[in-house]
């Protein structure tokens, strides 16, 4: 398989990936196409790599939880005349396995070697640790 890159972004305002899924759910329905999308000022330039393959890696209280796939990047301009991207994503949100993740500002990119696994299908949730256990772990370097 071709070389991808994701993207990791910090879901601001989400209490857990049921949030995210009710406000993707109540605002994809204002496009026309009902793909979920999050817009930021910033256009990747490593573009190409993302859409070889690529997710979206959302961290949730500080914790990465899921992720879905993009499918593509919109250009859109702002009522303030500014240009945009709209990451276009699936609607299907994958679970993951959870991964600790200090706050940082707008989007990174994540290698996929350096991206949690999936949980199998059904699993709504990593059940490996506690999540304070999980938390301090990651907090002294050892998760």
């Amino acid at each position: 398989m071709d070389k991808y890159v994701n993207l990791i972004k910090l879901s601001v305002g989400s209490e857990s990936v049921d949030t995210l899924i009710a406000w993707q759910d109540t605002y994809r329905q204002r496009f026309e196409d009902g793909l979920p999308r999050h817009v930021t000022r910033m256009w990747p330039k490593r573009e190409a790599e993302i859409l070889k393959g690529g997710s979206i890696y959302w961290v949730i209280k500080g914790v990465v939880q899921c992720r879905q796939r993009i499918l593509r990047l919109d250009e859109v301009i702002g009522d303030d005349g500014i240009r945009r991207c709209a990451i276009v994503l699936e609607p299907e949100v994958h679970r993951t396995q959870n991964a600790q993740k200090r706050p940082f500002q707008g989007w990174r990119y994540l290698k996929p070697e350096d991206t949690p696994a999936d949980l199998p299908k059904g699993k709504s949730q990593d059940d490996a640790l506690p999540e304070d256990l999980n938390r301090a772990l990651a907090e002294i370097g050892v998760l």
